[in-house]
């Protein structure tokens, strides 16, 4: 107990010694926000980029020594406002386009690394759940599958008509169609995960559940026929790019709940809101993943009918999210 309140001593010490200036930094950015940079003195213009350093710096200090969560989102927060005001004149529109997914998306899914690693256990814990249940009673596909999402695939239907829907070629505007329900269906998924995280994480925990049991139940049904393995490339082409953009959305919302649970020395609304900034670049590219897996959802998978091609895609697409969010990036921090 007496570490716990030293280091609690320390926490108010360092922000009782710093909060000042962060502050003033704080509104010298909304008023050349709200307003332009045009209405700050000459003062003013010269105290932002040093009030920034210090920002740094005192961000710096917090990751260092774990101070409380809700004052490293704020200053996370105030430090990046910071970076585009002192430095975001200097960029153009290609260059802030090229920064965001360089540095800026990458980051910030590699800071939700922890709530991305429970989104996945959650999605995989529920796959098998829903597998073990539909095969140990056929009576719960029915249950666990969402109406309008089975389209024909359920325990009435034959073998081969189960097969024909793995390799069905189909139109090319049936598959325009189907790319663009899907891409909407799991839209909605991601982002209400996300959006609703702000209620203690418990509809983000659902809606991850919910996905998984439904998958779950697919492979079930798949399986008693012998097709499991065609399945998964079926699912796979795609499923890699759509669930790994599912998880992050939850990965996301998992960050607010916590936050608005947990807000540390700050109001709720202050925790939820720097949260929610923090995340804010994750759920924007979550939404780009799942325009790439609506693509190959309703093309790719329909297309490529050999089941070693689909597995391929499926591999090469995890190698390439992987290395392009956990790479560790070189330049400025933000």
């Amino acid at each position: 107990m007496p570490q716990v309140k030293d280091l609690q001593l320390k926490s108010q010490r360092f922000r009782a010694e710093r909060e000042a200036d962060w502050r003033r930094l704080e509104a010298l950015l909304t008023k050349a926000e709200t307003r332009s940079a045009s209405t700050l003195t000459d003062d003013e213009l010269l105290a932002i980029p040093v009030l920034y350093r210090s920002a740094l710096s005192a961000l710096s200090v917090a990751r260092a020594t774990s101070l409380d969560h809700s004052l490293t989102d704020y200053l996370e927060s105030l430090a990046t406002r910071g970076y585009f005001f002192v430095y975001g004149a200097r960029a153009s529109l290609g260059e802030r386009i090229g920064g965001f997914f360089y540095r800026t998306w990458p980051t910030a899914v590699r800071g939700l690394w922890r709530e991305t690693l429970i989104s996945f256990l959650i999605t995989a814990g529920a796959v098998l759940v829903g597998y073990l249940l539909v095969t140990g009673d056929p009576g719960w596909y029915d249950a666990l599958m969402p109406s309008g999402l089975g389209q024909g695939r359920d325990f009435t239907a034959s073998t081969e008509d189960l097969r024909k829907v793995l390799y069905a070629s189909g139109d090319k505007h049936m598959l325009a169609a189907l790319a663009g329900y899907l891409f909407q269906n799991n839209a909605q998924i991601a982002i209400y995960s996300f959006a609703l995280g702000f209620a203690f994480c418990v509809p983000t925990v659902l809606l991850l559940a919910q996905n998984g049991l439904t998958l779950g139940a697919l492979f079930a049904l798949y399986g008693s026929r012998g097709l499991g393995f065609e399945l998964g490339g079926w699912i796979f082409i795609h499923g890699v790019t759509e669930l790994f953009a599912i998880i992050l959305g939850g990965a996301a919302g998992f960050r607010i709940g916590w936050r608005v649970a947990f807000p540390g020395s700050g109001s709720r609304m202050e925790a939820a809101a720097a949260a929610g900034r923090a995340a804010a670049p994750v759920v924007a590219g979550v939404v780009l993943m799942l325009v790439c897996a609506g693509l190959l959802e309703g093309f790719a998978r329909q297309l490529i009918q050999v089941d070693w091609q689909r597995y391929a895609i499926a591999l090469t697409t995890l190698l390439i999210w992987l290395g392009y969010f956990y790479t560790p990036r070189r330049g400025r921090p933000l």
